[in-house]
């Protein structure tokens, strides 16, 4: 008992000073390479942690060894673009001028519902109440607001990717009839060409086409379909 308890110190002080050398990130602000490194460091300090059997040396050699390829990593990544983009990647412009950038969402294993998402995490609620949207390499997204719009409604997800969401129709009690009718009055032909169509309770549409820049208008609502 006592012998695994002075290995868990020993391995703890080990660890402590290796993260301290890594550098303050937080958790979600390290890069990819960074997390993987912290989660291998981890498990290598466990297992002669709480087994005997193995010899401490093992385990503070192998931490120190992950250690030192995380430097060389780091010193790579600041001297060379190409070795930085292999190892972290790069920012996606998620929205931009002309809207949602679906590609890029694809990309980023991304739908339209996990942006919206995203964006209520930085105090925005509709895709217009922003320029530009970037998704950067640690994972967290940053965002250009455009102050002239408001945030006073919150919108619902009513077609993506030319899918049509039934469950947030009926929560609002519409149909079909209303994409359509917003669709050809907007010169689109088929529901299938609309990338992106939210509706907040205001009676704001945003809408984009495949290959078009976005476009908002109002529509008229009735009590009945206001949320």
């Amino acid at each position: 008992m006592t012998i695994i308890f002075i290995r868990a110190v020993i391995l703890m002080i080990t660890l402590v000073a290796v993260m301290r050398l890594m550098g303050k990130r937080q958790i979600g602000e390290m890069q990819p390479f960074e997390f993987i490194i912290t989660l291998i460091i981890a498990e290598l300090a466990c297992i002669p942690m709480s087994d005997v059997s193995i010899p401490l040396i093992y385990g503070i050699v192998s931490v120190l060894a992950v250690f030192i390829i995380h430097q060389v990593l780091t010193v790579l990544s600041q001297k060379s673009q190409i070795v930085r983009l292999a190892v972290c990647g790069k920012p996606s412009v998620l929205i931009n001028k002309n809207g949602v950038d679906v590609k890029e969402l694809k990309r980023n294993n991304m739908g339209v519902d996990d942006l919206i998402e995203s964006l209520r995490g930085t105090g925005n609620y509709s895709l217009d109440s922003v320029y530009y949207a970037i998704y950067e390499s640690n994972g967290t997204l940053t965002v250009l607001k455009n102050e002239d719009k408001e945030n006073s409604f919150l919108p619902l997800l009513l077609v993506e990717e030319g899918k049509v969401s039934e469950k947030n129709l009926q929560l609002i009690k519409l149909d079909d009839g209303f994409i359509k009718n917003v669709a050809e009055q907007n010169g689109i032909k088929r529901v299938k060409d609309i990338e992106v169509l939210t509706l907040d309770s205001s009676g704001k549409v945003y809408l984009q086409a495949k290959g078009q820049r976005y476009k908002t208008l109002t529509v008229s609502l009735s009590e009945e379909n206001k949320w």
